[in-house]
Parts: C-alpha cells; structure tokens; sequence
C-alpha cells in the first residue's frame, strides 16, 4: 500500500507505540502478563508512593468505591487489562512496573524493523520526534531506553499520555500537544494505526498518516481518507530544506 501524498512538509512527527511504531501482541502477550503478577506486591508495599496513592484515587474514583482495598484495586486493574482499556491509573501502575522491569532487564522492547533507521533519518534531518502513547511519559521512556538497538531516548523530544495530553480520539488532546511543543498544528504529522485518532489529529489541523500492518487488530478496520503505508519507509517526510 502508498500514501496518497509523496511527502509531508512539516517540522514534527509524533508517534503512537502499539500497531504503529511496535507489535501489539509483544504488549499484550509480555507486558500485560509481566505487570499483572506484580500489581499485588505494588498496591500492598507502595501504596503511599504519591504516584501509586494517586492511582489508586483514580482507581477509586472512577469505579465509585471510595473504600476500595488493595484486593478490589487489583481486580479492577485485571479487569481492565481484560477489556485493554486505556484507563490513566491502569497506565500509571503499568508504567512504574514496566520501567523497573526494564531497568532490571527482565524486559526489553520491541520495534518493527522498518523504525529505528527511519527514526535515526528523521532525527538526522532534523526533525523532531514525539510519542502519544496511552501508555504512560514513564513508560514510554523506558520503551525507548531499553530496545535491542540500545538506548533511543535521545531522538525523542517528548512524550505524551492520557494523563498530561489527555484521551487519544478527542482533538483538544492534539490541540495541547501542539501547544505544548510550540508547533504550528499544520507542521504536526501523527502516525497512527487507529482511525479514531487519526481523525481526531486531523480535526486539530495536524497532519496524519494510517499505519498499517498485516496482523495488527486494527488492521483489517482500515484507517477510512487517510493517507496509510504498511511500513515507515512507505511515508516521506520532508521540513524546510531537507528529505528524509
């Protein structure tokens, strides 16, 4: 498949991770496993860590049981993996678990092959380089920190979750992210593998690409007028004075 534009003039490009950048099933098969076994020991021994005691207000808030216990946290938490709802202090817990798992190495992430050069291209360049993820800003660093092409966190210049951007298909969530990088929203390209937020970028004035790749559960659903690729070096992307 081709994008129906050869190239997109602008000074951002931020990514979404799962179907995208990564394999949803490495998340869903490895990371969703790898915290649910540690959610118990976390809710039991730091609780009063302010971002822990945060998300269990959260957790709290937004099932109306304000008595709920560590036990009926942690069955709401495994609930939600279930139904692989993107709720923020699902995400926040998540991200404190994966980080230090990856800080262990017990894990490493997963790129398709097609990424890392063309990110190193686009760094090069010099454009700038985002991720909107609903995985959580911790998260999403250790991803990039600890890959099997070593540490990419330097190509990165932010990073955004439902917490400090807000939900993925609203388009006030791309209007913060634009102010927040000081970009102009029609020098923002997103790459995304889900068509409700690719509308939602559009609908903000950003430019938007549908990734699609044979597998991945959003594939077969498509990414309606979007311009698409199958791989990033299907997508061209261009700022003033350079091609990469």
């Amino acid at each position: 498949m081709s994008l129906r534009e050869p190239a997109f003039d602008v000074d951002a490009v931020v990514l979404d991770i799962e179907g995208t950048t990564s394999a949803t099933g490495f998340v869903v098969d490895v990371l969703y496993p790898y915290s649910r076994a540690r959610f118990a020991e976390l809710l039991a021994e730091r609780a009063e860590e302010p971002a822990v005691a945060r998300a269990i207000a959260q957790v709290r808030e937004l099932t109306g049981e304000p008595d709920a216990d560590a036990a009926a946290i942690e069955k709401t938490l495994n609930a939600w993996l279930d139904d692989d709802r993107k709720a923020t202090p699902l995400k926040t817990l998540q991200g404190i678990v994966w980080s230090e798992g990856f800080a262990r190495g017990d894990l490493v992430s997963h790129f398709y092959d097609d990424v890392v050069p063309r990110l190193r291209a686009w760094h090069a360049a010099g454009l700038r380089l985002y991720v909107y993820s609903s995985g959580s800003a911790a998260a999403q660093r250790a991803w990039f920190a600890h890959t099997p092409d070593g540490d990419l966190t330097r190509l990165v210049s932010g990073r955004y979750d439902t917490e400090n951007a807000g939900p993925k298909q609203e388009p006030s969530s791309y209007r913060r992210i634009a102010s927040a990088t000081g970009t102009e929203p029609s020098r923002l390209l997103f790459l995304s593998d889900r068509r409700g937020e690719l509308d939602a970028a559009r609908e903000a004035g950003w430019h938007t690409v549908g990734v699609r790749r044979p597998g991945e559960p959003y594939f077969e659903q498509g990414v309606g007028d979007h311009a698409q690729a199958g791989s990033f070096d299907e997508i061209t992307v261009a700022t003033t004075g350079s091609t990469a």
